[in-house]
């Protein structure tokens, strides 16, 4: 299966579970919109660069459409597609009033320099700038997007609508940005893992934890980690990973990743590759980068006891057959990696209501929204006798199902 076949094949588990009829299978399955442009652009040297965009709005029945834009040569929109629907039931699970949606550019951002991709950016703002709004469709960061590219794309948005900071988040605070924005994704996995041990009676403290993938996600939560008492026994980038089985010595890692630009060649640590790093003997497994990183041909050889999946969709359908078959414990997705879309909803309410928070109260307003999400999926889980990702989706389908109801198809 594709990543958008997977995911739909998630929802068809949750619609049977809630006996769903046909009509809203194709309710809740459908698309509201799919938009492809092309993007053509000078580049630096006189010539033509032409890059194809994508932006899907799966559906605003709780809210506008929210999700991030992601710059990466292999995006395509059955892609785009999976990561639309998977942010509809990601805000319903986490409880923030949006919808779901997802863009991306077909490009190698690491060939562009940083001024042909500031006219990337602000080109596809101009061409989707009809079918986004502060009320309508909210983007936001995501693979090889940061907040400098929020800030272009909030710049050239007011330059045709007037001032409006709540077009897009993830920018900087400087820029009306929100405090926490850039720590919340891998703040809210730790919280996730946290609400997960300790509904078994375990805790953080002294539990191994490997990471695949040390950019935004996969460092903070490396950090957030260390503080909290657990050991990050292996992490790995595109370039390689490391690693020690006592604990890496995270801040020291962070320092070197920083000057080096990679993992690699870390003091104290044994060098190991991605594909290796998955099936190193720990508690935690957690992919932090692409998807479908976990499928049939290694699914059964790893070792870890928990898989907490702080990238989108990374592991396949049948893998997770295979984990659920083995009594590995799966972290899904659209609970585990909320943080972000939780986040971006306050940095939202704030620009909408010209207010600063405090990082502290993000942080306390983030916990709640996490801690009461796994009191929602627990409570299904026991309702159905299903795993954790099963009960996310089901969660997050009766609520949007509710939505939809309560609105009317008009």
């Amino acid at each position: 299966m594709n990543a958008y076949e997977t995911t739909n094949h998630y929802l068809e588990q949750a619609f049977n579970l809630l006996k769903l009829s046909d009509r809203y299978r194709t309710l809740l399955l459908t698309p509201t919109r799919e938009l492809r442009v092309e993007v053509v652009i000078e580049l630096d040297d006189g010539s033509i660069g032409h890059y194809i965009g994508y932006r899907v709005q799966h559906d605003d029945s709780r809210g506008p459409f929210k999700g991030g834009l992601r710059y990466h040569p292999e995006v395509d929109i059955d892609e785009v597609r999976s990561l639309a629907s998977l942010m509809t039931w990601k805000t319903a699970v986490i409880d923030v009033p949006f919808g779901g949606a997802k863009g991306g550019i077909q490009v190698d951002p690491s060939a562009l320099s940083r001024r042909e991709l500031e006219r990337l950016t602000r080109r596809f703002v101009d061409q989707i700038a009809c079918v986004i709004g502060p009320t309508v469709d909210i983007p936001a960061p995501d693979m090889n997007t940061n907040a400098r590219v929020m800030s272009w794309f909030f710049d050239q948005y007011s330059r045709r609508f007037g001032f409006s900071p709540a077009v897009v988040t993830g920018k900087p605070p400087e820029l009306h940005g929100s405090l926490g924005r850039d720590a919340a994704t891998g703040r809210g996995c730790l919280l996730a893992l946290r609400e997960v041990l300790g509904a078994e009676g375990k805790s953080l403290a002294g539990t191994r934890v490997a990471i695949q993938g040390f950019g935004n996600v996969g460092s903070w939560l490396s950090r957030l980690l260390h503080e909290s008492g657990a050991k990050v026994v292996a992490v790995s980038d595109a370039l390689g990973g490391v690693f020690n089985g006592d604990g890496l010595a995270i801040p020291a890692l962070l320092s070197h990743a920083q000057q080096r630009g990679s993992v690699v060649e870390f003091p104290s640590a044994s060098p190991l590759s991605n594909a290796e790093l998955l099936q190193i003997d720990c508690d935690v497994l957690a992919p932090a980068a692409l998807g479908h990183v976990l499928h049939v041909g290694n699914a059964r050889e790893v070792r870890a006891k928990y898989v907490l999946e702080a990238a989108n969709g990374p592991t396949s359908a049948e893998a997770d057959q295979i984990f659920n078959e083995r009594g590995i414990v799966c972290i899904p997705d659209i609970w585990a990696n909320a943080g972000g879309v939780t986040v971006s909803y306050f940095e939202w309410v704030q620009n909408l209501q010209n207010l600063k928070w405090s990082e502290a109260d993000v942080n306390a307003s983030l916990e709640r929204h996490m801690v009461a999400a796994h009191r929602a999926i627990k409570k299904t889980m026991d309702e159905h006798g299903c795993s954790m990702r099963a009960a996310a989706f089901a969660l997050g389908v009766r609520r949007v199902k509710e939505a939809t109801d309560l609105r009317g198809l008009g």
